[in-house]
């Protein structure tokens, strides 16, 4: 039987193994803890990363990316520097170096709070600069060192994120101690080597507009991108859902909020923008916080070393008047009605309320201003209503040649038309005045829902006169009508009821075979009103409730004291009787109707 040697290196090997067991045995063994820490280690291993890991790691690895850059990221505990002018209270925080509240100290919303402009991150300013090495450098993600200075009528504001001394990114803002116009600074110091002139910086603003108005519905018909652009040009983006363009030349950018803005005014013109807006009204999520969101992505001016680009910023009442004081066009803002109807506001109604409101109180100074409205308007009343006693008063004639002439069209005009010339009668001169009217009503209802000036002020029972006067809360909603009833609209639509007969029952409705009963469209009208201005400004409601009013006294005075029935009949019927006269031009129109009618029947044959 052999002998089995030694095998030395057989031996090491089993030595080296129960080595390597013993300290796995080790490494993996109890702790010296007892049973409860231990169960509680073995939860912890096992319990997800939390949002403060993930930002630690996410933050870890920009500082990564960044390189020597990352200096820039590593969080400063610095408070937020508080500033309060005559008009605003402000916060700014260290992260991006930007504006983390705003209020406007004289105003409150709907619930009675300090009305927020900027605030819980509803605003996101960012400017994305670009390495010569292909880095990105986003100035939300740095944190900048705060010093601010309060001179005389200004306080100063710098927001530094530095490098070394020599090297740093800034904003530096200047707050007038009054107004609500403030500017901004952005600049790069010691960064010509780092920074890639041949990338533009970019600039990104992003607003969530909150809701400060009761009404939603209403205060979101009035809250709009706008942009002045070339030389005097003003645009908006939709009102409603989605949109998004990108536009050239762009002088101001207003986030308007209804009744205030929040405008960015570039140093120089902006070449080219990528603009959108976005309904945010109608997402549940939300819980109808805000209203509408904005965004405006655009480069900065080229630079070459450092950069240096500066705005001018607006955050206040979106004021006709105010505004008008500002350097530019910023008044074009706010929707006065385009053409002539703008020009009407602007000229007319603008000054003659203001001045009224000056000694007045808001609610009267409505009135007064309906008053005067239609006096100016009362002679074309009194045309309108002169046409329609003459068309009532030949009605029986009309519907006489219309019985007679059934089967001839051509003739059926033809003598209608010639009633009318004898008679001295004109069925357009009834739409004349209507036609001339046209320009104040829209005027008008363009006018008072932008009326700041309204804005918080009461009378009677309405709280608002920008807002709609709740008498009653439902508690529950009706489609196209709301969760309220309104008083004004009320009253105005049975106004609308009582003028809407008097008118129509002047003048011959005829009705055509296949068409529609228009006595039944023209009473629906006030029904319309009701569900339409139910959420509108009750200022509005209360003018269309006066203006109607007096046009029904206007007319029942025409009617009773002025107007004559029986001697515009007895003129007529003298009109009646004289020689049928006609015209060149009559003669010519007549001519021309018969050859049509004589073609139109050889082509039967």
């Amino acid at each position: 039987m052999e002998e089995r040697k030694f095998d030395p290196y057989q031996f090491i090997g089993f030595i080296l193994i129960a080595l390597i067991l013993t300290w796995m045995l080790y490494r993996n063994g109890p702790e010296p803890e007892t049973s409860q820490t231990a169960t509680a280690t073995e939860q912890t291993s096992i319990s997800p990363v939390t949002e403060a890991e993930k930002d630690s790691i996410a933050q870890q690895q920009k500082v990564v990316a960044y390189g020597n850059l990352g200096r820039l990221l590593t969080p400063m505990n610095f408070p937020d520097t508080k500033l309060f002018t005559q008009d605003m209270a402000l916060e700014l925080q260290s992260k991006g170096g930007i504006i983390s509240k705003l209020a406007l100290n004289e105003f409150e919303n709907y619930e009675d709070q300090p009305l927020p402009l900027i605030q819980d991150g509803n605003t996101d300013f960012n400017i994305t600069l670009k390495t010569k090495d292909g880095r990105i450098i986003n100035t939300k993600d740095l944190y900048f060192t705060p010093s601010a200075i309060e001179k005389e009528n200004a306080f100063y504001v710098q927001m530094k994120a530095e490098l070394t001394q020599n090297q740093y990114l800034a904003f530096e803002y200047v707050f007038p101690k009054s107004g609500y116009l403030f500017t901004v600074n952005f600049k790069s110091v010691g960064m010509e080597g780092l920074l890639d002139s041949n990338q533009n910086p970019e600039l990104k603003w992003t607003t969530d507009v909150y809701r400060n108005s009761r009404s939603i519905d209403y205060e979101n018909r009035y809250t709009e991108f706008t942009f002045g652009y070339e030389e005097d040009r003003v645009d908006y983006l939709s009102l409603n859902g989605e949109d998004q363009e990108t536009r050239e030349d762009i002088r101001w950018i207003s986030y308007r909020q209804h009744f205030f803005s929040a405008i960015l005014i570039p140093e120089k013109k902006i070449t080219q923008a990528d603009i959108r807006s976005k309904d945010l009204s109608s997402e549940v999520s939300l819980e109808e916080k805000f209203t509408k969101r904005f965004e405006t992505s655009y480069e900065l001016p080229s630079f070459s070393g450092n950069v240096n680009a500066q705005f001018e910023f607006y955050y206040g009442p979106t004021d006709y008047k105010t505004l008008k004081n500002l350097e530019g066009d910023l008044e074009a803002s706010i929707p006065m009605g385009w053409g002539i109807f703008g020009w009407i506001n602007r000229v007319i109604f603008l000054p003659l309320f203001g001045f009224l409101s000056s000694f007045l109180s808001y609610g009267i100074a409505i009135i007064v201003m309906t008053i005067i409205v239609r006096l100016a308007m009362s002679p074309v009343t009194y045309k309108s209503y002169v046409s329609q006693i003459k068309m009532k008063v030949l009605r029986p004639d009309v519907e006489a040649i219309t019985a007679k002439y059934k089967d001839d069209a051509v003739k059926r005009q033809q003598e209608t038309m010639s009633l009318y010339t004898r008679a001295g009668a004109n069925p357009m001169s009834g739409c004349v005045p209507a036609l001339l009217q046209l320009p104040v009503f829209y005027a008008l209802f363009s006018f008072f829902p932008v009326a700041f000036v309204l804005r918080d002020k009461s009378f009677l029972w309405a709280d608002d006169l920008s807002s709609y006067d709740s008498i009653l809360d439902l508690g529950f909603t009706i489609p196209f009508y709301g969760d309220h009833v309104s008083l004004f609209p009320i009253l105005a639509s049975v106004a609308i009821f009582f003028y809407t007969r008097m008118t129509t029952g002047q003048q011959p409705m005829p009705q055509q075979p296949g068409m529609p009963n228009m006595k039944i469209i023209m009473y629906l009208m006030p029904l319309m009103m009701l569900f339409f201005f139910n959420n509108y400004a009750s200022g509005l409601s209360l003018y269309y409730f006066v203006s109607n009013l007096l046009t029904i006294f206007l007319m029942l005075i025409i009617k009773n004291y002025i107007i004559d029935d029986q001697k515009i009949h007895a003129k007529i019927e003298e009109n009646k009787k004289k020689p049928k006269k006609t015209s060149g031009f009559s003669a010519r129109l007549q001519k021309a109707m018969e050859e049509a009618e004589k073609q139109k029947k050889a082509g039967r044959r």
